[in-house]
This record gives structure tokens, C-alpha cells and sequence, in this order.
């Protein structure tokens, strides 16, 4: 007759072992991120947030019975902790993204634009002349596109840190203006350097930059010493229009709201996706390679966005930018983007022209 209740309190007893081990699992997780997030953002000064780390940390311990017993009981301690880590959520997820700092020259002006019908008047082009030690002169430009004289779309990667991770461009080319390239990118303060865990944590705002192809994919292949590889992609003429009205769509409601940049969620990579899918006529399936943008030619080979006409080892050696301009240093305009292309014209929609 006792089976059942013995039965019942090794239940009971196994349940409780099993919440202190997700509330254990909990507590580490939530004070990890909690750290970082006020390391990041330095809240008020330095010191103050090295001392909020600090107490964080021992607090965390206490509840976790590692070195310091509780402060006060072991349940008012669990539920201070879940008080304060609510308040803490509210700050980081009230923190507001913004259009007002003291940006760094190359993100310090945002597209703006005027359309009427199929003719586009771009406002903020940038079109920078860079030096080398990354130096650059100056020069912002308003240019005039028609939407009907798009002839093909390229995805540029441009790798920075080893072959998983690229940062994505897209390339617009025009029967008879110079090609146009678009770039989400975060928004850096003036004497701010990128950082990948800065970006978990609403450290930049988000940037769509649209340039001139001498000046946005020069910098990281001539300049920065990246490996930059350019792809034409199959895409229908209506479907290559809206892809350039979702650009002009984005920049409107980047100028009405400003956003912040996620490196995981909210990315050069993961916004160009959302911005595909609205505009194509099937659904792109979520691939893992979204995130690891370095194999982004892979997926787009996959769903035949990318010519069969060569294997995707071949893709990668005829894409391959850098061999065909680095040793170039007085390019044009013109020149630079036809050396990007050289090799695939066979695959391009139309050779692009320069107006420049």
C-alpha cells in the first residue's frame, strides 16, 4: 500500500530537481546576456556599469548557492531576481534607436528620393573617391534612373572575417545609366569601430546606402583587402522593378523610423532576404546559410538563382573580384565596374553601360 506514495514523492522529488535545474539554467543565461547588454551599452559611465556587472554577477551567485549565501531567503532572492531582471528588460527593450548622433562621415547622410511613375530621382548617392589607410574624399550625388531600363540584378559578397561570414551588397544594372549598388549596413558614430557582439546588442542603428559601384565595392576589394565576389542572379524584369521599389520603400521607413542593427536577425543578409521574398513570385525557404552569409552564392545556387550553366566551384573562381582590380589603382568609374564583370557577360542580361 505504500508503493503509490513512495511512487509520488520520487515524482515530486525528481520534479523539483528538474525546475531548480531550468531555473539554474535560467539565472547563467539571463545573467550572461544582462552583462553583456550593460557592457555594451555603458550605462551612465563606466564605472558605474563595471560596478552594476559586478553586483550582477555576485547576486546571480547567491541565487545559484556558489560562494555567497542568499541575501535574504532562497525565494525572496528568486523573486528580487525576477523583478530585476524584468526592470532590466524594460530598459534595454526602451532604448531608442535614433537619427540624431554624430555620425561618421561615410553613413552621415540618408537616401532620400522623388518618383514619378518609372523615373527615379535619387538624392544622397554616395560616391566617395577613397585613399589608401582607408581615407576617402568626400561626395554625395543626386542621380536619375528609369525603372524600365533595369537589365539585370547582382548579389555582391564581400568577405571580412573567414568563409562563413560576408557582408551582401545588391547591384542594380541600367541599359543606359551607371550601375547602382545598395548596402544595408550599420550606421557608425564618428570614432566607432563594427563589433559583432555590439551588434546583439543595440549598439548601431541600421543604414541602407546606395553608391556607386567604384566607391561601395572598391573600398572592401581595393582598399580593405576583402574577398569580394560578384554574382549575376536570374530575376524576371517585374520582379528586379519592385526589388528596387522595396529598396525605396526600406529608405522610407528607415528616414520615419529609425531601427536598430541585429547581427543575427537584422542584417545586411537577412533584410535583402525579406526584401526578395516580398517581391518573388515563390517562397524562398529559410536556410541556415541566411545566417552564415559566406555561403549565400551556395543557397542562391540551390534555387537555380544562379546559372547551371558551371558548377558552383567554377561560380566562385570566375566571380572572384579581386584578382581582376587590385593591381588597378586609377580606375574609373566605367572601368571598375566593367572589370568586376569581366568573364561573365555570358550570363549578365545586358552588358552594363556607364554614364560616367
Amino acid at each position: 500500500m505504500q508503493q503509490p506514495s513512495r511512487t509520488n514523492s520520487s515524482i515530486k522529488s525528481f520534479m523539483r530537481k528538474l525546475a531548480h535545474g531550468v531555473f539554474s539554467l535560467f539565472v547563467v543565461l539571463s545573467s550572461a546576456w544582462l552583462c553583456m547588454a550593460i557592457w555594451v551599452q555603458q550605462p551612465i559611465n563606466s564605472i558605474v556599469s563595471y560596478a552594476i556587472i559586478g553586483f550582477w554577477i555576485a547576486f546571480a551567485l547567491s541565487i545559484l548557492g556558489i560562494y555567497f549565501s542568499h541575501l535574504l531567503s532562497r525565494r525572496k532572492d528568486i523573486l528580487i531576481y525576477g523583478l530585476a531582471f524584468l526592470f532590466a528588460l524594460i530598459w534595454y527593450f526602451s532604448l531608442p534607436a535614433r537619427q540624431d548622433r554624430d555620425w561618421n562621415p561615410e553613413v552621415a547622410k540618408m537616401l532620400s528620393y522623388e518618383k514619378h511613375g518609372d523615373q527615379v530621382t535619387l538624392h544622397n548617392v554616395r560616391n566617395f573617391d577613397w585613399h589608401a589607410d582607408d581615407r576617402y574624399t568626400e561626395r554625395w550625388e543626386t542621380r536619375h534612373y528609369n525603372l524600365n531600363d533595369i537589365t539585370g540584378v547582382n548579389i555582391i559578397t564581400s568577405y571580412w572575417m573567414g568563409p562563413k561570414i560576408a557582408h551582401t551588397l545588391v547591384s542594380f544594372d541600367f541599359a543606359h545609366s551607371a550601375p547602382l549598388t545598395f548596402s544595408i549596413e550599420i550606421r557608425k558614430e564618428k570614432n566607432e569601430d563594427f563589433s559583432a557582439i555590439g551588434g546583439f546588442f543595440r549598439k548601431f542603428e541600421v543604414s541602407l546606402i546606395a553608391a556607386d559601384e567604384k566607391d561601395i565595392i572598391y573600398t572592401r576589394s581595393n582598399i580593405r583587402g576583402e574577398q569580394v565576389y560578384f554574382f549575376p542572379i536570374n530575376m524576371g524584369e517585374a520582379e528586379r522593378k519592385a526589388l528596387f521599389e522595396e529598396y525605396l520603400s526600406k529608405s522610407d521607413d528607415l528616414a520615419k523610423h529609425a531601427k536598430w542593427y541585429n547581427t543575427l536577425t537584422s542584417n545586411c543578409t537577412t533584410l535583402v532576404f525579406d526584401m526578395v521574398q516580398a517581391v518573388s513570385k515563390q517562397h524562398l525557404p529559410v536556410d541556415y546559410r541566411l545566417l552564415a552569409s559566406g555561403y549565400l552564392p551556395n543557397y542562391l545556387y540551390d534555387l537555380n538563382a544562379l546559372s547551371h550553366q558551371w558548377d558552383i566551384a567554377t561560380w566562385y573562381r570566375r566571380a572572384h573580384v579581386n584578382p581582376r582590380v587590385t593591381s588597378h589603382h586609377t580606375l574609373s568609374s566605367a572601368q571598375y565596374s566593367a572589370l568586376i564583370r569581366q568573364g561573365l557577360s555570358s550570363v549578365t542580361h545586358t552588358a552594363p553601360q556607364n554614364s560616367k
